[in-house]
């Protein structure tokens, strides 16, 4: 849908809508459970309809014409990374990925025991600290990512997202003050742009016919850093 120019922007939209909702959701959820504990989950059930038809009806078709069948070796779990085995661009990339994403896991993870311990943080506290970050990381990842790419290109935003995060997780480890947090944020939320990269290198390797395999892979290796990560 997307041509290949504009990919590192768009991915980057992806990646703040996702952020901004992990920062609104909780919001509706605590509005919504004022009412009774019941309506969070109607809320919720009557937005996933509502996104249900959005898709059904406004979501262009981006595979046209004849419908491939479906095989049976394509309901293997593991047939989602075979078809990279032979593409080592591909495969790297993936690799990176994964790291990537574990490495952003593991805070995720830790960062309520982390506040407690280290800044001796309340739970309103937390919460200010996570929905700016969530707000933060969603801002860089929608106004930034776009032309950082375009100007020093993706492989480049990569790196710099990278040294972004890998410097902001070090000034954390060692704040001893609270409010040290907050401006680590800025640089964390900073190296958002990273991933919006390293996802439009991945899906200029691959042709418009595995696009939506590629993107299926990289939805699987989401799913297993979210149990690996909070584990490490």
């Amino acid at each position: 849908i997307t041509d290949g120019d504009e990919r590192a922007r768009h991915f980057g939209f992806m990646s703040a809508c996702f952020g901004f909702g992990m920062v609104a959701g909780p919001v509706l959820g605590g509005l919504m459970g004022g009412f009774s504990p019941h309506a969070p989950f109607f809320a919720a059930a009557a937005l996933n309809g509502l996104n249900f038809l959005t898709g059904c009806f406004l979501l262009p078709e981006s595979h046209k014409g004849e419908r491939r069948p479906l095989r049976r070796e394509a309901l293997n779990p593991l047939a989602s990374f075979r078809w990279a085995r032979g593409m080592t661009v591909v495969a790297a990339l993936m690799a990176v990925f994964f790291i990537m994403q574990l490495v952003g896991q593991v805070p995720a993870a830790l960062w309520v025991i982390f506040g407690e311990d280290r800044f001796h943080w309340d739970a309103t506290t937390i919460g200010i600290s996570l929905a700016a970050f969530g707000i933060l990381h969603s801002l860089a990842q929608a106004m930034i990512t776009g032309p950082v790419a375009a100007r020093l290109g993706e492989r480049r935003a990569l790196m710099l997202g990278m040294i972004a995060d890998g410097t902001g997780y070090i000034l954390l480890a060692f704040a001893t003050r609270g409010w040290m947090a907050f401006p680590i944020m800025v640089l964390l939320a900073s190296g958002g742009i990273g991933m919006p990269a390293l996802q439009t290198m991945l899906s200029r390797q691959v042709d418009e016919e595995r696009q939506g395999q590629l993107q299926g892979s990289l939805a699987a290796l989401t799913s297993l850093t979210s149990i690996v990560g909070p584990l490490l």
